[in-house]
C-alpha cells in the first residue's frame, strides 16, 4: 500500500474519530463530517478508530468487532472519504497486517515502552504515533522514538517539513484516577525526540476508573480550553475522540466531543495555533 500519510511539522493537523469501531452507520457519519471539516484544518485530518479496546476496565465490556473485520471498516472509510486513517496496535504480530489496511499505526499510552512492538511498528514503513504513558516523564520518549526510528527503513523517516513519526501528550496520573497535563511538555517532547508533538485533548480528561460501575469517567467540558491552550502551549497537532451521542457509546463516552461541537473547536484551535507562532 502507497504510504501517504506524514504529520505536517509546520501546519496544525487533527487526527479524530470515534473511540472504538461501533459500526458502518456511526463509522461513516463521522468520517463524512471530518472529510468536509478537512477543507479547515491546515495540515488536513486523519481519520481513526479503534478494531479492539484492549484495556477496558471491564471484562464484559464491548471492545471492537475484532482485527479483521475492523481494518475492512476502515479500508471502507478510506475508499469512502478519500482520508487516511489510523488505527491502534497491542501487539506485535498486529502491526504488518494493519499495515496493508491503514495509513498509520498508533501505539496505546500503556505500551509506550514495549520494545517488540514499537519496533514491529516502524518495520511497516507506514506513520507511527507513539502515546506518552500516564506514569512517564516527557523525555522517556526519546526512547520510544528511537526503538521506531530504530527498525524503520530507510528514507521514510524524515522528510523536509513532514515527519513520519509523533508523539502524543495524553495527561499524566495525579494521584488517584485523575489526570492532569503539564503544558511544558510539548516544548519538552519535541526537545527531547525531534519528532512533533500532539496534544490528545479527550483523553487528557478522563477519569480512570472514575465512572458508573468502575468504567473511567471524564469530564468533557474542559476539552476545548486543554485544547485551545496546548495550541498555545506548542502543539504540532491535536487529537481528539469525537461522536454523535457520547453519552451512548460503547467506550469513552465522557471523554468524547460530541461531533456537533467538533467544527466550532478546531477553529478556535486554528486561530490560537496561528497567533502563537506570529
Amino acid at each position: 500500500m502507497e504510504h501517504r500519510a506524514t504529520f505536517p511539522r509546520d501546519r496544525l493537523f487533527l487526527i479524530a474519530g470515534p473511540c472504538v469501531i461501533e459500526n458502518d452507520d456511526i463509522l461513516f457519519r463521522v468520517a463524512d463530517h471530518l472529510a468536509k471539516l478537512a477543507h479547515h484544518v491546515p495540515g488536513g485530518v486523519i481519520f481513526k478508530a479503534s478494531f479492539d479496546k484492549a484495556n477496558r476496565s471491564n471484562a464484559g465490556a464491548f471492545r471492537g468487532p475484532g482485527m479483521d473485520e475492523g481494518l475492512r471498516a476502515l479500508q471502507r472509510v478510506r475508499e469512502r472519504t478519500g482520508l487516511p486513517v489510523l488505527t491502534d496496535v497491542h501487539l506485535p504480530e498486529h502491526c504488518a497486517a494493519a499495515a496493508q489496511a491503514v495509513d498509520v499505526l498508533q501505539i496505546p499510552a500503556f505500551l509506550c515502552r514495549q520494545t517488540d512492538l514499537l519496533e514491529a511498528a516502524g518495520a511497516t514503513g507506514l506513520a507511527v504515533n507513539v502515546k506518552k504513558g500516564q506514569f512517564l516523564h516527557p523525555e522517556g520518549m526519546a526512547g520510544a522514538v528511537k526503538k521506531v526510528l530504530g527498525a524503520n527503513p530507510p528514507g521514510l523517516v524524515r522528510r523536509e517539513g513532514l515527519c513520519d513519526v509523533a508523539v502524543t501528550e495524553r495527561g499524566s496520573f495525579f494521584g488517584y484516577g485523575d489526570l492532569v497535563v503539564d503544558m511544558r511538555n510539548f516544548a519538552r517532547m519535541r526537545a527531547a525526540t525531534g519528532v512533533p508533538v500532539i496534544f490528545d485533548g479527550t483523553h487528557s480528561v478522563q477519569q480512570p476508573g472514575r465512572g458508573e460501575g468502575g468504567a473511567s469517567g471524564g469530564l468533557r467540558e474542559h476539552i476545548p480550553a486543554l485544547t485551545y491552550a496546548a495550541c498555545a502551549a506548542g502543539a504540532d497537532g491535536l487529537f481528539l475522540e469525537t461522536h454523535p451521542d457520547p453519552d451512548h457509546a460503547p467506550s469513552d463516552g465522557p471523554n468524547m466531543l460530541p461531533l456537533a461541537q467538533l467544527d466550532a473547536v478546531i477553529r478556535k484551535a486554528v486561530a490560537f495555533w496561528e497567533l502563537a507562532r506570529q
